[in-house]
């Protein structure tokens, strides 16, 4: 069973990326890396997040290791999207609606659409 960091490394090398911009892309010590290489270990979970948009990753794909293929994978339902972004912004403010405001905004945006 591969482990995270193993997958980190197959996806380093499918994307033509070296260790050292992954650390400066990421912020993450290139001794922490070269850690995870050397000694098996896998990087601390604040920093998944992080790992997953430098390597365009989910964190599910990351962490499971599943590839969705055939017809029987798991489909992604699930969006990480950091708080500093427009869509941040939005989600966090959607969440400070009343449900009345949240259905009213929902129609905006149906009506929008068309």
């Amino acid at each position: 069973m591969k482990t995270i960091s193993d997958r980190i490394f197959e996806l380093l090398k499918e994307k033509g990326m070296s260790q050292k911009e992954f650390s400066l892309r990421t912020g993450i010590a290139e001794s922490s890396i070269s850690d995870w290489k050397k000694k098996r270990t896998n990087p601390v979970s604040d920093k998944i997040l992080i790992i997953c948009e430098v390597l365009e990753v989910t964190p599910y794909d990351l962490l499971s290791g599943a590839e969705h293929t055939g017809n029987r994978s798991r489909t992604n339902d699930t969006y990480v999207i950091s708080k500093g972004t427009d869509i941040g912004v939005l989600v966090e403010s959607y969440q400070q609606l009343s449900t009345e405001q949240q259905k009213r905004l929902m129609g905006y945006l149906d009506a929008i659409k068309e």
